[in-house]
């Protein structure tokens, strides 16, 4: 099925046929209740994801009858299906926004809304401050971008700095800090990088565990190895937040 271009923005002008089609076969797998509350349960979960192991008992339903929902979901694009070890584990696609922008809503500020993300690592020192400045560069003002840690340094690191000015990024600016529930709260994804069980979780909040390195006290090389890793990462996640209609 193709890609509707309507991913976060209201609509400009009436939908052609294609796009109505799309539309129409989106709404169709909706119009049940069954899948309703499976969209609404995985979307208000911690992580933003859920096995597909406990989504029966979670809906009443038999695993042959809730498997045959979630494929719909899948087959519409309102769903996204991942494979972990035996199970699967399904997400939302951005598919909603573009619903709800072709629906009209959000008509007076054009777009259904602006996200939010909060990185978070230890001393908010190294890691979470240059996913920070990567975001900040490549989404502009599309997103709002938060960075903390669970037990703030005194600096930044100074490897980090180096390494981010060399893709003429300056993250001077800003100091380690620790995150507040305020932060934790306005985040629509919060991304952890190390900070364990001190990290913050709230339900409904989707939240991404990026496994890197830690560059404390490491030398130039490892740290450029960390910041491309971060680059690539946070890339990523820009692209899926703020689809091209936002650009």
């Amino acid at each position: 099925m193709t890609d509707s271009p309507l991913q976060c923005c209201v609509l400009d002008a009436p939908l052609d046929e294609q796009e109505a089609d799309t539309l129409a076969h989106q709404l169709k797998a909706l119009a049940d209740p069954v899948r309703i509350r499976l969209v609404s349960m995985i979307a208000t979960s911690p992580t933003g994801a859920m096995c597909a192991c406990d989504l029966p008992d979670a809906v009443g339903k038999s695993q042959p009858t809730t498997s045959h929902h979630l494929s719909q979901l899948v087959n519409a694009g309102v769903l996204e299906r991942e494979q972990r070890g035996k199970w699967a584990w399904f997400r939302l696609t951005g598919r909603l926004a573009a619903i709800r922008g072709a629906l009209g809503e959000g008509a007076e500020h054009h777009h259904v809304g602006k996200p939010a993300v909060l990185f978070l690592c230890v001393h908010n020192a190294g890691r979470s401050q240059m996913a920070a400045g990567f975001m900040r560069t490549i989404a502009g003002d599309r997103i709002d971008v938060y960075s903390a840690g669970s037990a703030p340094g005194d600096q930044l690191n100074p490897m980090a700095v180096e390494a981010m000015r060399e893709r003429d990024i300056d993250i001077t600016t800003a100091s380690p800090q620790k995150w507040t529930d305020e932060m934790a709260r306005t985040a629509d994804v919060i991304v952890t990088m190390g900070c364990g069980d001190e990290c913050p979780i709230y339900p409904g909040t989707r939240v991404l565990d990026w496994e890197l390195r830690d560059p404390a006290g490491q030398g130039i090389e490892m740290v450029r190895e960390v910041r491309d890793e971060i680059e690539q990462l946070v890339t990523g996640l820009v692209d899926e937040l703020t689809p091209s209609c936002c650009a």
